[in-house]
């Protein structure tokens, strides 16, 4: 609910920018440049700061695909980013995927030989 009302703030900050600047003062560049940096530093803001803040923090919503082939195993918290395990059933491997804030610096574990599901290999 928290991710809508943010979207809902930076669409409504963008919208107020271009009436009250482009459509009152009739200076529609500085409207639409105004709105445009209001646009970037939302995004920008949500995707490299507030996506997994408000998931961990006050109910956020966030979807993360398990890749095919693949079976969810578990997911955690580690500080502010999340960490997923899935099992490749083909390979018989475990990964641990870290999901960080802006996708930067994400770490990857692989263990193989895993075999969490006693598939008998």
């Amino acid at each position: 609910m928290i991710t809508y009302f943010y979207w809902i703030v930076v669409i409504l900050l963008t919208l107020l920018a271009l009436v009250g600047i482009g459509a009152q003062l009739g200076k529609w560049k500085v409207g639409i440049t105004v709105a445009s940096i209001i646009l970037l530093i939302g995004f920008g803001s949500y995707h490299f700061h507030f996506r997994q803040v408000f998931v961990k923090r006050w109910g956020g919503v966030m979807v993360i695909r398990v890749p095919d082939g693949q079976l969810h195993l578990g997911s955690t918290w580690k500080d502010e980013n999340l960490w997923v395990e899935n099992f490749d059933p083909a390979t018989n491997t475990c990964h641990f995927n870290e999901y960080s804030r802006g996708s930067l610096l994400e770490g990857k574990v692989t263990i193989k030989d895993c075999n969490p599901l006693g598939s008998g290999r």
